[in-house]
């Protein structure tokens, strides 16, 4: 996984909230993407549901927008039918989907069919609409280009991006894969389960965590404030420090 910056590709400044309309050079590479916590850009774009302003469409809701290298490609084949079979676990988690690649409207609708097929879902609608970034702009200015992986043309492709936004339409979690490697979808699931959890809730989440196992106790509570906090009680951990940081619980 990795993130690309270079001086081959001088880019105008771009007002917040705003698209740059400069062309890709033919050695593009990404600007540098967005922190955790920074307010998601409100681009408007073209889709396979019509012209969108990013906010409007998240409205009050968790929002989660990946990237697709290209159509009619075999791995983002996969991706998107997976994406589709278990769309019905983001709805039930409050999460609306979109899709994004480097291909006009009327491509992403040709591929739609190919990947419902796909999923065996054959003659049904994707169930999320696809953003045509076709002249890279948004890829841009989110900092999703792989500079490895490149089309026919020696244009680079968007690499494998996930952006989690949250109700206040600020970025939450943010992955980048190569171009070559597939996600997994029940790991997505998975963390923004955490993510919903956490930011209800004064805790955190060990490694590999599913939702109903314990979590842990965060460090800046005493246990004071925890065991008011978590009436089921907390369960410590000791260790060779001394250190009373090992605090789970029941969430």
């Amino acid at each position: 996984m990795r993130m690309c910056c270079s001086s081959a590709c001088t880019q105008l400044p771009v007002r917040p909230g705003y698209l740059s309309l400069t062309p890709v050079p033919q050695h593009a590479a990404a600007m540098p993407g967005l922190l955790l916590g920074d307010e998601f850009p409100n681009f408007e774009a073209d889709t396979t549901i019509g012209r969108i302003k990013f906010h409007d469409f998240l409205g009050g809701s968790w929002g989660i927008l990946f990237s697709h290298p290209k159509d009619f490609t075999p791995v983002c084949t996969t991706e998107l039918a997976c994406a589709a079979n278990v769309s019905n676990e983001f709805k039930k988690r409050g999460v609306k989907m979109i899709a994004l690649s480097v291909d006009s409207v009327e491509d992403h609708h040709g591929w739609s069919k190919d990947v419902m097929a796909y999923s065996s879902c054959d003659g049904s609608a994707l169930p999320f609409p696809i953003i045509a970034d076709d002249k890279r702009e948004l890829s841009v200015k989110l900092g999703m280009l792989d500079p490895d992986e490149r089309d026919k043309d020696g244009m680079p492709l968007t690499a494998r991006c996930v952006f989690v936004i949250g109700p206040d339409k600020r970025l939450k979690l943010s992955i980048l894969y190569p171009a070559t490697t597939g996600r997994n979808f029940d790991e997505l699931l998975r963390v923004i389960d955490s993510l919903q959890l956490t930011a209800q809730k004064k805790v955190a989440t060990p490694v590999d965590w599913k939702p109903g196992q314990e979590v842990m106790v965060i460090p800046t509570l005493s246990d004071a404030e925890a065991a008011t906090l978590f009436p089921n009680g907390v369960r410590k951990t000791d260790v060779p420090s001394g250190k009373n940081y090992l605090r789970f619980t029941k969430p």
